[in-house]
């Protein structure tokens, strides 16, 4: 059996892996009924040695058996595919722990539902006394228009209450969380942001992207107990999934620290590409401390915001919604600011990612990115909306497209609406993006999505939701092959982090970080991924998660 350490041992202790008496673990030979291997010099394996951290051999079983160590141990999946370690190449661990604890409005058909959530809440779902709950999406409602305040203020009277949308894009205030941070009706909205407001100018408790920080900026620091349980359990979540690495989208410092006392202790259990937020007050000490790495955690890169949400109409068009003409939604940052900040970032050697949702977002941070050092392969974050002109640009300047398969699949009921059919063409196109020769990676910016790993392989190869539907995908010129799909969640993970010569790929030298599957992802049948519950998850030959 390959050498295991429960999360808990991870997280809590050091030395839990077990050594022979000269300290150095036995080869571990791992059989299974397929190994995709991503190498093209040999793409299909059945067995593989693990010799300490890193992989010894690829190959047939007989090969590994004659290659390993006479001590070596045996670990059998007869049945299981294997594949490189999983990558999500955007998400928010420290979001996603909150998330986990606090109130879910996920599945909401009208605001009304959320009365019985309130009422249900447990001690978890406080922060200081305020309330807080996510995933709350009026276009999944009955009806689509946004919530008012008068709900939250009948379910609990008296208590601060603020609820994200499920992009974070917007949130659901109540009154009294409006009276706390001095929101008024004399209140004006924030460059970058909205604030929503009823026939007679009141704040109806809906704030959209930079009026968030109106309110947010009240709520009390959750304590260290809190950032450490629940950053143990994104941790778990995410290794239980079958992630060996997550890029962690804009992480505030006390995070970065926080995973950082866990890494020189050797307690991460997972690999963490960590992006310093560039956005939030506070973003020089990342300039003035620089790069790090450390053994798992590593702070390469910044994140950048240039707009909002499609779904909360901020992200910013060139031309007006198809259903607000008043509206081309908003920049979150100046031009200037934005190009400001990437140019100090950059020239301390990071790497900068933006968030691009709108065409004109886009433009704009193509436009910025191509000024600056191509060696620090800059990255788009999302890449919703493109005009055809930026395509070309997007190649030519060496930039990365991270995307997110599921972000598709979740707004497909709706975006036609938003931005009509004509900017469609390429809107979510990660098929047209590869095409065009851009280095591809995928993930799920959970907690927005769900992070499952293989929901997004099964989208990426569908473009349908969890039903089948629509029939034969949405817009499915747009779909992946389940290679393709699969690279962009392993090698094109690696090459966006600077770790192609590591990780993405199952071959002799590269560290032992891979994943046990009781589907095969790329010849399966896709709709087997929705259900399949990952046997082993191993990072440098540890396995931090075994199905029971």
């Amino acid at each position: 059996m390959i050498r295991s350490v429960l999360l808990l041992c991870l997280l809590t202790s050091s030395g839990c892996v077990k050594r022979t008496p000269d300290g150095q673990a036995p080869d571990i030979v791992v059989v299974a009924k397929r190994i995709h291997t991503n190498d093209p010099q040999r793409p299909f394996a059945t067995a593989l040695v693990v010799r300490g951290d890193r992989l010894a051999f690829v190959g047939d079983e007989g090969g590994a058996r004659a290659f390993a160590s006479s001590d070596a141990v045996i670990d059998r999946f007869p049945a299981a595919t294997i594949v490189p370690g999983l990558a999500d190449a955007h998400g928010h661990l420290a979001s996603l722990g909150r998330a986990l604890s606090i109130v879910s409005l996920d599945g909401m058909k009208q605001a009304g539902d959320v009365t019985a959530r309130i009422a249900s809440a447990s001690p978890a779902a406080y922060q200081g006394d305020w309330l807080l709950g996510r995933g709350w999406d009026q276009n999944d409602w009955d009806e689509k228009a946004f919530p008012d305040k008068a709900v939250l203020d009948a379910a609990k009277p008296g208590t601060p209450i603020f609820f994200s949308r499920v992009d974070g894009h917007a949130a659901w205030v109540n009154a009294e969380a409006l009276r706390r941070a001095g929101v008024t009706k004399d209140t004006k909205d924030p460059p970058g942001g909205r604030i929503l407001r009823d026939a007679r100018g009141e704040p109806t408790g809906v704030l959209v992207d930079n009026a968030i920080d109106l309110v947010s900026a009240k709520l009390p620091e959750p304590t260290p107990v809190e950032r450490e349980q629940r950053l143990k359990v994104a941790l778990e979540t995410c290794a239980k999934l079958g992630l060996t690495s997550v890029h962690d989208a804009g992480m505030d410092l006390a995070t970065f620290e926080l995973l950082q006392r866990w890494d020189l202790a050797g307690k991460l259990p997972l690999r963490v590409y960590a992006m310093a937020d560039g956005q939030s007050p506070g973003w020089e000490t990342f300039v003035g401390r620089g790069v790090y790495q450390g053994a798992l955690l590593e702070l390469r890169a910044v994140k950048l915001l240039a707009d909002g949400a499609l779904g909360s109409r901020g992200a910013a068009l060139h031309a007006p919604y198809a259903d607000e003409p008043s509206s081309t939604g908003l920049l979150l940052l100046t031009p200037e600011e934005l190009a400001a900040r990437a140019k100090a970032f950059d020239d301390r050697g990071f790497q900068v990612a933006v968030h691009a949702i709108g065409d004109r977002a886009n433009t704009l941070v193509i436009d910025t990115l191509a000024t600056l050092d191509k060696a620090h392969r800059h990255r788009v974050e999302h890449v919703q909306v493109l005009r055809g002109d930026a395509l070309a640009r997007l190649a030519q300047a060496g930039l990365v497209a991270s995307m997110q398969p599921t972000h598709a699949t979740s707004d497909m009921p709706w975006a036609e609406a938003r931005v009509g059919q004509e900017r469609l063409s390429f809107a979510y196109a990660w098929r047209t993006v590869l095409d065009a020769k851009v280095p591809l990676a995928f993930g799920s910016d959970f907690p927005v999505e769900h992070p499952n790993p293989l929901w997004g392989l099964y989208a990426a190869r569908t473009r349908q939701d969890h039903q089948g539907q629509p029939p034969n995908g949405w817009m499915p010129a747009q779909r992946l092959s389940g290679a393709e799909a699969l690279a962009a969640f392993t090698s094109g993970a690696a090459f966006a982090s600077f770790a192609e010569g590591q990780r993405g790929r199952l071959t002799p030298g590269f560290d032992a970080d891979f994943v046990v599957l009781p589907v095969d992802p790329v010849d399966g049948e896709a709709k087997a991924l929705l259900d399949a519950k990952v046997l082993m998850t191993v990072v440098r030959g540890v396995d931090v998660y075994r199905a029971p």
